[in-house]
C-alpha cells in the first residue's frame, strides 16, 4: 500500500489509500467464490502452490505468450503480505517460503481473510470493504454475484479496468468467472 501511495505521488496523482478490514463473515460468500473461480480453482486442494498452472505459465511464457503468472491465492498473500511487487528470483524465492509458512501455519480461511482484505481492488482501493463501497456503493456482505464477479474480474489489472461499467472485456470475464462460481463450494 505504501508503495503504491509513493507510485501515486511520483506520477503526479493524488495519493488516494481506502482500506477497511473486516473479519471473513463480513464478506459475501459470492466473493470468495467468485476470486477462486478466477484466480485459484485449486485454492481448497493444493498447499500453496499450484505446479500445473506454474508450469503452463513457463511454457506459456518461454513461447512468448503475454507473461502470465501461475500464483496462487496463497502466494499472492505471501506476496502482497510481506514482500513487494515485481519478477526477480530473490523475490519469487521469499515468495515460496513465506507461502509454504502461510500453508503451515494459516487455515484455509484465513488466508482466504488475508488475501480478500489486502489485495488491491481499484487505483488506491484495498480490501472487499473498501472495494464493495467504492465500486457499488454498499457493505462487502451484501455483494451479488454480478457484482463479486465484476471485482474479481478486474483483479488482474485493477489499476486499468473497471468492476462498475466496465468494458465488453470485463462484462465478458465476469460470465465466465458467473459461470465458473456455479462449482466453486466454500470448504472452511
Amino acid at each position: 500500500m505504501i508503495i503504491r501511495s509513493v507510485q501515486q505521488k511520483s506520477d503526479g496523482k493524488d495519493m488516494k489509500l481506502s482500506h477497511d478490514w473486516v473479519p471473513l463473515e463480513e464478506i459475501s460468500p459470492e466473493l470468495q467464490k467468485a476470486v477462486i473461480a478466477s484466480e485459484d480453482g485449486k485454492f481448497f486442494t493444493h498447499h500453496g502452490f499450484d505446479f500445473d498452472a506454474i508450469a503452463k505459465a513457463y511454457k506459456d511464457n518461454q513461447k512468448g505468450k503475454k507473461v502470465k503468472g501461475g500464483s496462487t491465492i496463497s502466494q499472492q498473500v505471501a506476496k502482497n503480505v510481506f514482500l513487494w511487487n515485481g519478477r526477480n528470483y530473490i523475490r519469487k524465492g521469499l515468495e515460496a517460503y513465506f507461502t509454504v509458512l502461510i500453508e503451515l501455519l494459516w487455515d484455509k480461511e484465513r488466508i482466504m481473510e488475508v488475501y480478500l482484505n489486502s489485495i488491491e481492488m481499484g487505483d488506491g482501493v484495498y480490501g472487499a470493504q473498501a472495494a464493495s463501497q467504492h465500486w457499488f456503493k454498499k457493505d462487502a456482505d451484501k455483494l451479488t454475484r454480478y457484482e463479486a464477479a465484476g471485482i474479481a474480474a478486474i483483479l488482474p489489472n485493477p489499476l486499468r479496468f473497471k468492476a462498475a461499467n466496465s468494458s465488453a472485456y470485463i462484462n465478458r470475464r465476469k460470465g465466465h468467472i458467473v459461470r465458473y462460481m456455479r462449482y466453486v463450494k466454500l470448504e472452511y
